[in-house]
């Protein structure tokens, strides 16, 4: 690329006052080889190479793109495609490629030209291979001019045509003229008048020459032939004529008329019209009327192409002298070109985060109109969230004005109208899709709270329980809802042992069968939380009812089952109907109807004689006693509750039908005793109490020793009494009204652990008596009314104790060796008690 340094000077100068002014120039000459360095765009825009390519520039705009190529590794431009200036601009001067280059990272738009320099790569030419020439002897006054073809070249400035040169002879000389528009065109004059007779015909070259280096040059022949006569020239009335056509005019359209005179008469008088030189697609435009020199459109007139032409007419008479005149045809511009959007870049989808003021979009607009006709205004929907915004020429930024919400809308419709100010206006509109991207700021929500359900008892593990649901109105990763159990603890374990969750779907399953018997309620917190960064979550209540089911048979606590004593109900034979013998006590852990008990006289010795309450469980009975009933009555009573299915107990009831005491023994006591048993019974009467003595002994050293070792330790420990804490059963109180427990009805019940040969009991009756005997002794005890109740509660429980250490009792003794060995056994026990007691 050669530039001598004063235009290099001059170049550099400029380019930076453009770039001051935003604009980044460069010049190359034409013809140059692909890949030819332009300049480092990179450099003059004061960055590196890697900060181009990371920020993903790219050459946007412009119609000779393809020319110029971004080299975004060394952030250089450099000829993309060979450069014609003369196929790219013609004859317009300066000669310039403009287009854009746009950063996406930061977002930054650059306008830039390269102006493209002209070689002289074309010599002048000359349409016509030769000039002819007809020139009247007579006519051919010195001085006479004649108008040449003018000669072409399609370089331009310095390159273009600068010069004719005619070639020596003793007739003509040359002139050569310079038109407006800056092109040349010559004449030659008569010098020397011509003879016929001593020359008919000439011959002369014409060279056109150019000023490049090297410079190049055109030629052609002018052939003249001598004629006789026609001393007259055609001369115009105007020396220039100018005429305005609308652009867009249809073919035939008026322009103007040209007129030129003839001295001469007949023949030599008769004038033709034609345009001496047409350059380009001019002469498929106009044409002229070679008789009447009016000049009308003959093509398409476009005024964005041309808006001026400038055309010579030559007038010739039929002895070939002529003149010219020039015509200057002005072109009126039509609103005829709606404006043309380009979108240089657009950013979707945006987040919904995205502050204010925002770049979405960068705009180019083009009207091929000018004046007021290419006046351009954008605009777009004013109920958007979005302004556009004028930046550099012809651009335009789109841009947000307000905080989006994707849950209220996901995505926009952006309609930009560009309108010219014609008349009538013309627009043009193109439509953005932006999606707006989601940011998690919502947090799950479940659908209400707080939950309530209900599951059976006796389930099976893993059966699903409930199902919780939860929404996001976010959108994609964030709306992802995943469920979790809140850690907390249900009667001491973790919530994880009693219910699990699927973190999917939200359904709870029973990690175990539950039992309503041991809990009823479980409460528990369940946590929906998306998946967004980070996370956002929302926590709901969820109380799970456990409901009763019959899976528990009634249980009867009196009279008490066993098979080591008989228990008996003892009647008077002087009872009255409706004499309450006993009551039948029963319970059913289970609740509701569950637990609704009801009493039924199953078997009886005499169903005559005894009924029991459906409700109650009371035995009385039903009418009165005679001596004819048989003094044992055994009743078998079921007691049965109302679940579906119900279930049921069974107890027997035995019951004695006397006066006294005396009377029953014969009944139930069995004296005889074999000598054989008695001897054996001593002997191990004999070995339990060495046994005894000798625990007896080691329990004093060890009591000796313990209040020797608490004496040593009371002045550093504090003293602490362990009382004794009796057992008693489980209180059962009335069952939803349902008269199981009506009345307070205390039972005590003392007996050894072998009472097949004798028996000791001490008892606190209440009011009823009963009589509590072993089938095989003969011992016997009547319960004696108690002085006052044991708890005065209505609700008081059944108590089975042991005999405390001051009560009072009275031995019924069978066997006074046996006699012997309880006493010693009831010694002993009182003496640890006392001794575990202080």
């Amino acid at each position: 690329m050669w530039i001598s340094m004063r235009w290099f000077d001059a170049f550099i100068l400029v380019s930076l006052f453009q770039m001051m002014l935003g604009q980044i120039r460069y010049s190359i000459q034409e013809e140059m080889r692909k890949g030819s360095f332009v300049g480092n765009v990179a450099e003059d825009l004061g960055m590196n190479a890697k900060q181009m390519k990371s920020g993903g520039a790219r050459i946007v705009s412009g119609d000779s793109s393809e020319y110029i190529r971004l080299d975004v590794d060394k952030g250089t431009l450099v000829v993309g495609e060979r450069i014609d200036r003369e196929q790219l601009c013609g004859q317009t001067s300066p000669c310039s490629l403009s287009f854009e280059m746009i950063m996406m990272n930061p977002m930054q738009l650059h306008s830039i030209l390269v102006e493209i320099l002209d070689v002289n790569d074309n010599a002048p030419f000359f349409n016509e291979k030769e000039i002819k020439l007809d020139i009247s002897d007579e006519s051919a006054t010195v001085g006479s001019r004649f108008l040449l073809e003018s000669a072409e070249d399609n370089d331009v400035g310095l390159n273009a045509l600068q010069n004719y040169i005619l070639n020596p002879n003793d007739n003509f000389i040359l002139k050569q003229h310079a038109n407006p528009d800056g092109s040349k065109y010559a004449e030659m004059f008569l010098q020397k008048p011509l003879d016929r007779e001593e020359h008919p015909f000439l011959s002369l070259k014409l060279i056109a020459v150019d000023g490049g280096d090297p410079q190049r040059s055109g030629t052609v022949n002018i052939e003249i032939t001598v004629l006789d006569v026609n001393d007259n020239a055609p001369v115009f009335n105007q020396s220039v004529y100018r005429a305005a056509v609308v652009e867009n005019g249809p073919k035939g359209t008026y322009i103007t008329t040209v007129n030129a005179s003839d001295a001469d008469r007949d023949t030599n008088g008769q004038i033709t019209y034609s345009f001496s030189k047409l350059k380009g697609s001019i002469a498929d435009i106009f044409v002229i009327d070679q008789n009447s020199g009016i000049i009308s459109v003959s093509g398409q007139i476009d005024f964005e192409k041309d808006k001026k032409y400038e055309v010579r007419v030559e007038a010739k008479d039929q002895g070939g002298l002529t003149d010219s005149s020039k015509v200057v045809i002005e072109v009126i511009d039509v609103n005829d070109n709606a404006p043309v959007i380009n979108v240089m870049s657009f950013s979707s989808p945006v987040s919904e985060d995205a502050p204010p003021g925002t770049t979405i979009a960068i705009i180019n607009v083009k009207d091929a109109d000018s004046e007021r006709n290419g006046q351009i205004t954008c605009s777009i929907d004013t109920n958007l969230p979005f302004k556009i915004k004028s930046s550099l020429t012809n651009y335009y930024n789109l841009i947000t004005d307000s905080i989006f919400d994707r849950e209220a809308v996901p995505e926009y419709n952006i309609t930009i109208t560009a309108t010219d100010s014609g008349s009538p206006p013309l627009s043009s509109a193109r439509t953005l899709h932006l999606r707006i991207s989601d940011v998690n700021d919502n947090a799950p929500l479940f659908d209400k709270g707080p939950y309530f359900a209900y599951v059976t008892e006796n389930n099976s593990p893993g059966m699903s329980i409930f199902t919780v649901s939860a929404r996001d109105s976010d959108w994609n990763q964030n709306a992802r809802i995943s469920y979790l159990l809140e850690d907390t603890q249900i009667s001491g374990s973790p919530v994880s042992s009693y219910i699990s969750i699927n973190s999917e779907n939200g359904v709870l399953h029973a990690v175990r069968s539950f039992d309503y018997e041991q809990i009823k309620q479980l409460k528990l917190e369940v946590k929906a939380q998306d998946g967004g960064s980070p996370p956002l979550s929302s926590n709901v209540s969820i109380n799970i009812f456990i409901q009763d089911q019959n899976d528990n048979a009634p249980q009867v606590l009196y009279p008490v089952q066993t098979t080591s004593s008989l228990v008996a109900e003892m009647v008077p034979r002087s009872a009255d109907v409706g004499y309450l013998v006993t009551k039948v006590v029963a319970v059913d852990v289970d609740s509701g109807q569950n637990a609704w008990l009801s009493y039924k006289l199953q078997k009886a010795t005499d169903r005559a004689l005894f009924e029991v309450g459906l409700q109650n469980g009371e035995i009385r009975t039903v009418r009165q006693v005679n001596d004819k009933d048989a003094v044992k009555q055994r009743l078998t009573v079921v007691v049965e509750d109302n679940g579906q299915p119900s279930r049921s107990a069974t107890v027997n009831v035995n019951v004695v039908v006397a006066d006294s005491f005396p009377e029953v023994l014969s009944e139930f006591t069995d004296f005889n005793h074999d000598k054989e048993y008695n001897d054996n019974l001593t002997f191990y009467l004999v070995l339990a109490l060495a046994v005894v003595s000798f625990l007896f002994i080691t329990c004093l050293v060890v009591i000796i020793s313990v209040k020797i070792y608490r004496w040593r330790q009371s002045r550093i420990l504090y003293h602490s009494n362990l009382p004794v804490i009796p057992y008693y059963p489980p209180r059962y109180a009335d069952t939803l009204g349902t008269g199981t427990l009506q009345h307070v009805y205390n039972y005590e019940v003392c007996r050894t652990t072998d009472s097949r040969k004798s028996d000791c009991q001490f008892a606190r009756p209440c009011s009823q008596n009963v009589l509590i005997m072993d089938p095989s002794s003969t011992g016997t005890m009547q319960r004696m009314q108690n002085e006052k109740n044991i708890l005065d509660e209505p609700d008081s429980p059944l108590e089975v104790s042991l005999l405390p250490k001051n009560n009072a009792a009275r031995c019924l003794i069978t066997s006074e060796r046996f006699y012997m060995f309880k006493c010693l056994m009831m010694f002993v026990f009182w003496t640890l008690r006392a001794a575990v007691d202080q």
